[in-house]
């Protein structure tokens, strides 16, 4: 469940208490409802929660992400509930009805400074305008049976353990089961409480030191903590409003999880390289990298997405980094001294950041993510000069896309082999066999998968 936001979810539905009696929807809810319209049509949550709220304040913004990305955690044990109370179960309802009833059970359950009559209230009218009264009673009919019996709310528990913790966990159960036969019951447990737990905000300076950076969020009243692993990066605590920030306007610092960090901290690339990133989209492994490097050539296939790094080196006033748009599997550039391949991914590293994701994934996607990895890692290699650098990576923790992806590739290019990266750079504890592991479980950051391949002279 979704912790740091009761505080701003109170504040936020007591201005709209005189709404709920009166029976006007609030426009928090009204978003929560189109954000869930476009994740049912495979849009992902980020961006299109980030587009919705561009014109909603601070406080407003912070509850309808508890709401939104809070049920998203809790789905399957929310439907567990709500099937038990509809006729029928779930499944003869209208998706975006079923959507609607999980935002009002999660504000009734999992929000508690929100009163129950507002979550009840607002739900049946946000109901009764999307698909009329029918469905409004029912919604009205469901959501105060739900009420009356919090008290002995009580899900049954699948006599097999895997659905058993699927359902506790909030997972596909698919996916637990992998987990299961890979780690083990109880550190695959330990990974599914991860993924439920909210994803902190992680600074890295730029341009300044950590310490001047601490002291600039201190003068602006924002709590700071040490984030896990790397020492010079900072953890916010929940619901600062980045942008509104001085130090954001200044171009000091940008949001990047250890995980990522640690991507580049471990590929130790030598000062004063050129390099490429491909893939590099949102561009944060960008920004890390062009602390040290001569030049950075930041390429994505995707035009739009590049935007956003052109944004950023802008503000971080970055002048070595290169925007390029470029697909990967046919890279533009060439005699390079390093390059990172950030592929795409299942993503199952994030799940505890995109709560969406584990609900998108399919089983068929372990068979068509790795076939597009292995033709970008092939394409990349020629791009690396004689003894230089290619560093794979991913936010995946499946072997079909880390271990086995590096394993074929050295098996067809004997010129490459794997190198452990120099003494300290990065902890101990995040190296196997040579390859970067992060696991949210074990290191309290997001998943992060890489291999560090030198090219022969």
């Amino acid at each position: 469940m979704p912790g740091g936001g009761g505080v701003n979810a109170h504040i936020s539905d007591s201005s709209s208490t005189g709404a709920a009696r009166s029976s006007s929807i609030t426009q928090t809810r009204i978003i929560a409802a189109e954000v869930c319209s476009d994740v049912r049509a495979g849009q992902l949550l980020d961006p299109s929660f980030e587009r919705h709220t561009t014109q909603i304040d601070a406080r407003d913004r912070r509850w309808t992400q508890e709401l939104l990305y809070g049920m998203m955690r809790r789905r399957a044990f929310l439907d567990a509930v709500l099937s038990d109370r509809v006729r029928g179960g779930l499944v003869r309802l209208d998706p975006d009805l079923i959507d609607l009833l999980r935002l009002g059970a999660y504000q009734l359950l999992c929000m508690g400074s929100v009163p129950a009559y507002a979550a009840i209230a607002q739900t049946v009218e946000l109901t009764k305008t999307r698909h009329g009264i029918g469905a409004s009673k029912l919604a009205n009919a469901v959501l105060r049976r739900t009420d009356r019996e919090r008290a002995n709310l009580a899900v049954a528990t699948p006599p097999d353990p895997i659905d058993a913790l699927a359902l506790s966990s909030s997972h596909p159960r698919w996916l637990v089961a992998r987990w299961v036969a890979r780690w083990g019951a109880d550190d695959t447990a330990a990974l599914l409480t991860a993924n439920n737990t909210e994803a902190p905000v992680i600074l890295r300076p730029f341009g300044v030191t950590r310490s001047q950076l601490a002291d600039e969020l201190a003068e602006a009243g924002v709590a700071i903590h040490a984030a896990p692993l790397v020492a010079e990066s900072i953890e916010l605590g929940h619901g600062v409003a980045l942008t509104e920030l001085q130090a954001f306007t200044d171009g000091h610092f940008f949001v990047q999880d250890s995980a990522a960090t640690l991507v580049v901290q471990y590929a130790a690339i030598p000062p004063g390289s050129r390099v490429a990133d491909f893939c590099a989209a949102p561009g944060g492994k960008t920004f890390e990298m062009a602390r040290d490097a001569a030049i950075v050539f930041s390429a994505d296939r995707s035009a739009a997405r590049l935007q956003r790094i052109t944004a950023t080196a802008l503000r971080l006033r970055s002048t070595n980094v290169l925007p390029l748009v470029n697909d990967a599997r046919h890279p533009a550039l060439h005699n390079l001294d390093a390059v990172l391949v950030d592929v795409p991914c299942t993503g199952t590293g994030t799940f505890r950041r995109h709560p969406d994701a584990r609900w998108r994934l399919k089983v068929s996607d372990l068979a068509v993510m790795p076939t597009i990895q292995r033709s970008i890692l092939r394409a990349a290699a020629e791009a690396v000069r004689p003894g230089g650098l290619l560093i794979y990576s991913t936010c995946s923790l499946e072997t079909e896309e880390n271990d086995l992806q590096v394993e074929t590739f050295l098996a067809e290019h004997p010129e490459f082999v794997l190198e452990p990266p120099p003494d300290g750079s990065v902890p101990a504890s995040t190296i196997d066999a040579g390859r970067l592991r992060v696991l949210p479980h074990k290191h309290g950051t997001d998943g992060a998968f890489a291999a560090r391949l030198r090219r022969s002279e």
